[in-house]
């Protein structure tokens, strides 16, 4: 099975770390993509996204970091994919998901697979960190050891007024 795990990944946490650990084990194969949102602003740049990504996904064997522009399904179709992944922290974002995975089926017939987040990891977001950052707070327990060199750089450059 040949999944596809989009996100802005603004930055990677744990909470997509332990969907990408449990994706990994029971996929052949798992695409994490940074995809490009034009409705967002981001903090961390492309480039330092797929650098984030890569070096947190490193222990994965059956995982590829990749970006992409444009509708998931078309990724999908592309990349010979059976499903998109996602992962739920709450039952709002299940209703989210829910529409998404609707048009996506419509669109080109690719189903949605829903991965539950752990409750340790339920309430972490990329918003959030991001938030704790724009305060000046450490957020080493909220991301990837591979990412937290990236954070910190970029924290280090970066004056947060408006994240």
């Amino acid at each position: 099975m040949i999944l596809v795990f989009p996100g802005s990944f603004d930055p990677v946490t744990n909470g997509h770390m332990d969907i990408f650990a449990r994706a990994a084990a029971i996929a052949d194969y798992l695409y994490v993509v940074a995809e490009e949102n034009t409705q967002k602003k981001y903090l961390f740049s492309r480039e330092e996204r797929l650098a984030m990504l890569r070096a947190a996904c490193a222990p994965f064997a059956n995982v590829q970091v990749d970006a992409f522009s444009g509708l998931t399904v078309d990724y999908c179709q592309k990349m010979g994919a059976d499903a998109i992944l996602r992962g739920l922290r709450s039952s709002a974002d299940y209703l989210y998901e829910r529409d998404i995975a609707a048009y996506n089926r419509d669109l080109a017939g690719v189903e949605t697979l829903f991965l539950q987040a752990r409750g340790a990891d339920a309430h972490i977001s990329s918003s959030g960190v991001r938030e704790l950052l724009r305060f000046g707070r450490d957020v080493r327990d909220y991301v990837p050891a591979g990412a937290y060199p990236y954070i910190l750089a970029k924290y280090a450059k970066t004056v947060y007024q408006e994240v």
